[in-house]
């Protein structure tokens, strides 16, 4: 049951924006797949590493992609699930089974998957029966499906489930660090969260432990890696932050806390979000219902039922409107309004109309 949860939620938050770096990378049991399409099929995410951004629309019921002005580069065509691009290619399903195609539109390495996750590092990896695995772009399986769980590539390393025990292997599939951790993270700036135990430590590329394991293992909150030098831990109920020594920082006094990014993160005191800068020190006081990371200058807020956008002084520059608002991405936001999902650009006007 907790191996579902950890999924499920995962997925959520990453889903909503919560996350910023478990977006191609969380796979957990093939035996509980079926929450992924759903989520995705309704966030309707955009894309963060194209190499001509194309953003996802759903129109009349098919899948498609537009560019930053709104144009369709790619008409929607297709009956089921398409994901946003990581690079060149984006997963598309077919028969119940996963694949890629190119920016053109077209598959380029056929539906033969259970489950394919976005290209990280150069590789993607994918599920063939209950194993894991990992292919390159030309669809070549490159290191074979045998894991039990995985995750994506990042620095050049990927964290794997052997034999119950995670560890990480290097892109030819090498061990590289032994499996020996009850779970384990991507890298962030050469260091990775790894859980012993229950508690949450720190290593580096070779393995060594550089902040030893003393904190809760928080999965749930999306706060194991650094972001921008910093990471959530949760003393006496309440969060924090280290640094990258693990010396903390910022003394555990909020409810809950969310990654840095652009500078700032959203805390929470009294129920309600506002945001801190990286001395702790709060800019903008908590007045949301909730309240979401900076990115491209802007961040979603709800208050009351309805999403807006504020800027870094927490003026309200695009008014509450929504239903729904995601993070700015390549300079758009996917909006819900009364069930139908749209783009906005950063003066909250639409490039891309609400469709469904």
């Amino acid at each position: 049951m907790i191996i579902f949860s950890r999924f499920v939620w995962l997925i959520l938050i990453t889903s909503f924006g919560l996350m910023s770096r478990v977006e191609t990378g969380i796979a957990r049991s093939p035996n509980h797949a079926s929450a992924l399409p759903l989520l995705t099929a309704q966030t309707v995410k955009a894309p963060s590493q194209s190499t001509k951004p194309l953003f996802r629309i759903m129109q009349d019921g098919k899948y498609g992609f537009i560019d930053r002005t709104g144009a369709i580069v790619i008409p929607p065509q297709f009956d089921d699930l398409v994901w946003g691009f990581a690079g060149d290619r984006a997963q598309y399903k077919a028969n119940d089974q996963y694949g890629f195609i190119d920016e053109t539109g077209a598959p380029i390495i056929a539906a033969k998957y259970r489950l394919a996750f976005g290209f990280s590092d150069g590789l993607a990896l994918v599920v063939l029966g209950t194993k894991y695995g990992y292919i390159d772009k030309a669809g070549t399986l490159v290191i074979p499906t045998q894991y039990e769980e995985a995750q994506a590539f990042k620095e050049g390393l990927a964290a794997v489930q052997i034999g119950g025990r995670w560890g990480y292997v290097d892109k030819t599939g090498k061990v590289a660090i032994p499996a020996q951790f009850d779970y384990a993270m991507a890298f962030v700036d050469g260091l990775a969260p790894v859980l012993v135990g229950e508690k949450r430590g720190y290593i580096d590329k070779t393995g060594k432990m550089v902040i030893q394991p003393q904190w809760e293992g928080d999965w749930l909150s999306g706060l194991w890696g650094f972001s921008e030098g910093f990471a959530g831990i949760q003393q006496n109920e309440k969060w924090g932050y280290i640094d990258t020594t693990g010396k903390v920082v910022i003394s555990s006094q909020f409810d809950q806390v969310r990654e840095f990014h652009e500078g700032m993160a959203s805390v929470q005191l009294d129920e309600k979000w506002g945001y801190i800068d990286t001395t702790g020190k709060v800019v903008i006081p908590p007045q949301f219902e909730r309240a979401d990371r900076f990115s491209n200058g802007l961040a979603a807020v709800k208050m009351g039922d309805r999403y807006g956008y504020i800027d870094p002084t927490g003026k309200m520059v695009i008014p509450l409107q929504f239903g729904l608002a995601l993070n700015f991405v390549e300079g758009l936001a996917l909006v819900y309004t009364e069930g139908q999902a749209g783009y906005i650009d950063q003066t909250g006007t639409y490039v891309w109309k609400p469709t469904k």
